[in-house]
């Protein structure tokens, strides 16, 4: 058994990406810990995406260090779909939900990826299956849209069944791109406090633009500038500091 040799859930050190003599990350370091929820800022070009792309095993790193599960699994050396099943999920900025079927089977669907596809269509619908889709459905507040097209869903909506469709996979570490973009005021509202709860059992990085929706998550904020952590803490504290809002804030 492998043996855990760190608390942290996700450890990077002095991570830099480099493409073609573009730094994307420049010595990142960042630490997530189990069952931590956390918020990355930053302008347009500070790093973001890449990081993320490093975590799920997209970019792999010129140098340093990418450690997941106490330092257990060294994430420069797997791919995606290794990575995906060690238990870090990723949801993308525009919802990637199955539109044609209904609520549910998307989320019946997710809970079958790791079957292969004749699995996924001719296997049955087993009371546990049925249970634990019925669970899903109550946390991401979609029971009553179960039979619906997702194609006819809001894009709130959207954004909630993908998040559930993860959340069938049973990861440990849940990445977050820009969760309220497009969303009404009620339904950005509802999704600060959906992550709050998944962050109850699990690990969730988000990132986010929208200062509103940060302050209602109510974590600690990573700032990220020039693929480097420009500040940490409160978004009180990253808000007063000079360099945070010349760079970012004050835009």
């Amino acid at each position: 058994m492998d043996q855990k040799i760190s608390p942290e859930l996700l450890y990077l050190n002095d991570v830099s990406v480099v493409f073609d003599g573009f730094r994307a990350l420049n010595s990142l370091s960042l630490t997530i810990g189990e069952k931590e929820m956390r918020a990355i800022i930053g302008p347009n070009g500070a790093g973001k995406t890449t990081m993320m792309d490093v975590i799920t095993g997209k970019t792999r790193p010129t140098v340093g260090t990418a450690l997941f599960d106490g330092g257990v699994h060294d994430l420069t050396r797997l791919d995606e779909a290794t990575i995906a099943g060690l238990g870090i999920g990723r949801k993308f900025q525009t919802p990637t939900v199955i539109e044609n079927h209904d609520v549910e089977t998307n989320v019946e669907l997710a809970l079958k990826a790791d079957k292969g596809p004749f699995a996924k269509l001719f296997s049955r619908r087993t009371p546990q299956v049925q249970e634990r889709i019925d669970e899903i459905l109550e946390r991401v507040r979609l029971k009553n849209a179960r039979h619906r097209r997702a194609g006819d869903l809001s894009h709130g909506q959207k954004q909630w069944l993908e998040i559930g469709m993860l959340l069938a996979q049973e990861p440990k570490l849940l990445l977050v791109d820009e969760p309220a973009a497009g969303m009404t005021d009620a339904e950005t509202a509802d999704t600060a406090v959906l992550l709050r709860e998944i962050a109850e059992t699990r690990s969730v990085v988000v990132v986010e633009h929208d200062m509103i929706f940060v302050r209602d998550l109510d974590v600690k904020v990573t700032v990220l500038h020039e693929g480097s952590v420009l500040a940490e803490g409160s978004l009180d504290h990253v808000s007063s500091n000079e360099r945070v809002i010349e760079v970012y804030l004050g835009r």
